[in-house]
Parts: structure tokens; C-alpha cells; sequence
């Protein structure tokens, strides 16, 4: 299980916990950041169980900190800021195997505006759109399989010096819009291999049940 999902993960539990999930919907229901005190409060519990629980939800990355004074007092005297707590922009989700919709949902709307303004075909510019994303997540990545597992695909050994890519991370998506979104994981991965410098395998579109569409098979080797 690559770090990501299990940060995901580890997130969910910590929400799914009941005291922690009363005083995070307590905390995300709120229209400004919330103290310990009126967390506790609203909780029914003590302010220092409420503080633990709080601060394992900033852990998790369920909610963030800030320090703020309140009661509109500044200055000398004023007393230390408070400690308040607010939701993160981000969303709590995951998936055994992993997916990532939210990646597809990027290239396809990042494809659809570019062909929008520019008059490029759509899957033009969904293969270009692809490629660039993919070489971002290769050159932060380092490696082509650290890319290929923190991006969820499961990479293993095809026994021939390449790897087979056991999940595919858009894999409803796939089984309802075959050709466009096998069409853009294939660019995706070639970017993927550019943006990590690898020349030692071919990205090779070859569809199979059970597995990803794309196959990174070593270089030379002979098409299957």
C-alpha cells in the first residue's frame, strides 16, 4: 500500500472514531475556526479530552491550526493567542484498491478548456495535457516505479525485466469510457517515464483483463 493511501486512510479512522467525528462535523459545520473550549463545549466533554482528540484530527490532516487572539483584545496584556482549529479545503476520501478520480477529473477539464480556447482537438489536447501531468508526478516522484505505486497502479514484475501495472486508478471511468481514458493513462505514463528520465522500458498500450491497460515492457523485448 503506497504512503498516500494509507494517509488516507489512517485519516478516515481517525474521523470514524466517535468523539473525534462529533468534534470534527462540530468543527466543519462552524463559520469561523473553533476553539477547545467551545469544541468541548458542544461535545459535552472535557476541554483536555477534547484538545487530544482535536490535535490527533491536525495530525491526521482532518483539520488545520491557527493561532488567533480572540475577544478582539491586542496588545500588551492581551494574553496568548488562542488555538483554533478549522477544516481543511481538502477531501477525506479513499478506496481499497486505490482509485483517483480526482486526477482524471484534472486532465479531462484541464484538456476540454485548453481545446476550448486553443481550437485543438479534444484528444489532442488530452494526450498533451497527459503527457505534461505525467512528467510532473515522474519528476517529483524520482523513480518510475515510486511514480507508478504512489500513483496507485501496483506495479510487478512481469518476469521480463518490465513490470505489469495490476490496478488501474481510473478504473470505473475505463469501463465506461474505454478509449478516452485509456487514451489519456497511456499518455499519463509516457510522461511518467519522460519525467523521470527512464530509457530503459516502452510504454506500450496492451489491454488485458485484470490489469491496467498499459504495459511497461523492457526495452527491446518483443511485442506481445
Amino acid at each position: 500500500m503506497n504512503e498516500r493511501m494509507t494517509a488516507r486512510l489512517s485519516a478516515l479512522a481517525a474521523v470514524s472514531d466517535p468523539p473525534r467525528r462529533a468534534l470534527f462535523d462540530f468543527v466543519r459545520r462552524s463559520d469561523a475556526p473553533v476553539s477547545r473550549d467551545d469544541a468541548a463545549a458542544a461535545a459535552g466533554m472535557p476541554r483536555s479530552t477534547a484538545a487530544f482528540h482535536l490535535d490527533r484530527l491536525v495530525e491526521e490532516g482532518a483539520l488545520a491550526v491557527e493561532f488567533k487572539r480572540v475577544g478582539g483584545k491586542t496588545g500588551p496584556g492581551s494574553g496568548r493567542p488562542s488555538k483554533l482549529y478549522h477544516p481543511v479545503s481538502a477531501e477525506l476520501s479513499a478506496s481499497v484498491p486505490d482509485r483517483d478520480y480526482e486526477l482524471a477529473g484534472e486532465l479531462l477539464a484541464a484538456a476540454i478548456d485548453q481545446a476550448d480556447r486553443s481550437g485543438e482537438p479534444v484528444r489532442e489536447a488530452l494526450t498533451r495535457v497527459a503527457v505534461e501531468a505525467g512528467r510532473e508526478l515522474g519528476l517529483r516522484a524520482g523513480s518510475l516505479e515510486a511514480a507508478l505505486d504512489d500513483t496507485g497502479y501496483e506495479p510487478t514484475d512481469d518476469g521480463a525485466g518490465g513490470m505489469l501495472l495490476i490496478n488501474c486508478p481510473f478504473h470505473q471511468l475505463a469501463t465506461s469510457h474505454t478509449e478516452v481514458i485509456c487514451h489519456a493513462n497511456l499518455g499519463l505514463l509516457k510522461g511518467v517515464a519522460e519525467g523521470v528520465g527512464d530509457v530503459e522500458h516502452d510504454i506500450r498500450f496492451s489491454p488485458a483483463d485484470g490489469r491496467c491497460c498499459v504495459h511497461i515492457a523492457a526495452r527491446g523485448r518483443a511485442k506481445s
